[in-house]
């Protein structure tokens, strides 16, 4: 009896030992970071768990062996190995022994991102990298979020939108193009449509959904000035910010005693920058987008803080990166001053020595919310009518890996980043 237990258990051990498990490396050694990125939200839509090696060569990842999984590598271009049990146990060892950390991820969220109708792709960083990494999404927009389909999704992403009810503050370099008039006619168009009287209103009511769709549990993601447009929507909700060019009436004269910081996600203390003139929303960006400081593209850098892999899992996943500094790129909503970002508040990245915030993260609720400021993270000052980025010239990207860090960000076991 003991010699046929000594054989089961030794036919175990060989078995374990060379089972085979493909090994992503997110290193430099890395082909395609974004691609990556893509293979592994593929593989969850197998019903195959991942693990996501925290700290462990860039981030890399770890998952059963198969030659489906090998051939699509090879498709999408990413750099891979096959790895024995003997080779896992050793990586295992590995993260136990620093700061690292195994996080396993479980199934593909349902991705969604808001984007008004006619957009492209390429308009947005975030839906160019879906594209490029072959991420699937849906398009959803106010019609669709005002009736409660928002429910259907685990993971949401802000196109740039201004939830303000202001254009994005292109009214005095755009107002007479044919653009922005239809912009604004459509827009109009919609919030009489949906019952109410001004966009303002109704952008107001579409911030409010957005923001239980975080309380009951989402993820929600937004770079450039969504991220301050919409915390500045939710805290304005009893006075009125917009001026006579944008709703018909002025601006209300008490407006700044009236803003209720508690309803906002990330911000509080601001002050607003009502006048249609200047484009920009308030002094939470800077450099200020009216006055800007045009840095040199070859020196302008912010770098990722670290963190404790085994105690702040979730921090530590959204950082995860090859490198450690990172070109900085400009937007409406370039980088957020510290002193208007809540105390409650992860901050991720930055630009040492001052007060410049890049990259933060934050819980309500149920859910979390992560805020990234720039347009394009490969396109330094993208302008209206700039051509799209080609990602195929940055498939590695430092700057777009911060983005899909939040795409498998919710594919995480819930029991795990609770610890």
């Amino acid at each position: 009896m003991r010699n046929r237990l000594f054989i089961f258990i030794s036919f175990i051990y060989i078995k374990i030992s060379i089972a085979q498990y493909i090994f992503i490396p997110m290193d430099i050694s890395q082909t395609d970071h974004l691609k990556a990125y893509g293979i592994a939200y593929w593989v969850l839509t197998k019903n195959i768990n991942i693990e996501w090696l925290l700290n462990y060569k860039g981030g890399s990842f770890l998952f059963t062996d198969s030659e489906l999984f090998r051939n699509e590598c090879q498709l999408r271009g990413v750099h891979f190995e096959v790895i024995n049990g003997a080779q896992v146990n050793q990586i295992f060892a590995d993260i136990e022994e620093n700061n690292m950390e195994r996080v396993l991820l479980e199934k593909a969220p349902k991705m969604a991102v808001y984007s008004p109708p006619g957009f492209q792709p390429w308009d947005d960083a975030v839906t160019l990298v879906l594209t490029y990494a072959e991420i699937e999404y849906d398009n959803v927009y106010d019609r669709k979020v005002l009736t409660g389909l928002l429910d259907k999704y685990d993971w949401l992403h802000l196109h740039h939108e201004d939830f303000t009810g202001q254009y994005g503050k292109f009214w005095r370099n755009y107002r007479t193009k044919p653009w922005y008039i239809k912009q604004q006619m459509d827009s109009e168009k919609l919030a009489k449509e949906l019952g109410f009287r001004k966009v303002s209103k109704e952008k107001e009511a579409v911030a409010k959904e957005i923001l239980q769709f975080v309380e009951k549990g989402g993820f929600l993601f937004a770079m450039c000035s969504a991220t301050d447009a919409l915390d500045i929507a939710l805290s304005a909700g009893k006075t009125d910010i917009c001026d006579t060019v944008f709703d018909g009436d002025p601006v209300d004269p008490d407006y700044a005693n009236k803003l209720d910081y508690t309803k906002s996600l990330a911000f509080h203390n601001f002050f607003l920058i009502t006048d249609p003139g200047e484009y920009e929303f308030s002094d939470i960006d800077t450099p200020p987008s009216n006055m800007p400081r045009i840095r040199d593209p070859e020196i302008d850098y912010f770098s990722l803080f670290e963190f404790s892999a085994k105690y702040d899992p979730v921090p530590t996943m959204l950082t995860q990166n090859h490198v450690n500094l990172i070109k900085g790129f400009m937007g409406q909503t370039t980088m957020f001053r510290e002193d208007k970002i809540k105390p409650s508040i992860t901050i991720m990245g930055k630009i040492e020595g001052t007060d410049e915030v890049k990259y933060i993260h934050g819980n309500r609720g149920k859910g979390t919310f992560t805020f990234y400021g720039g347009h394009d993270p490969e396109d330094y000052t993208h302008m209206v009518g700039d051509p799209p980025t080609d990602l195929k010239l940055h498939k590695n990207s430092p700057g777009y890996r911060l983005i899909l860090n939040n795409i498998l960000f919710p594919a995480a076991r819930k029991k795990k980043l609770k610890t």
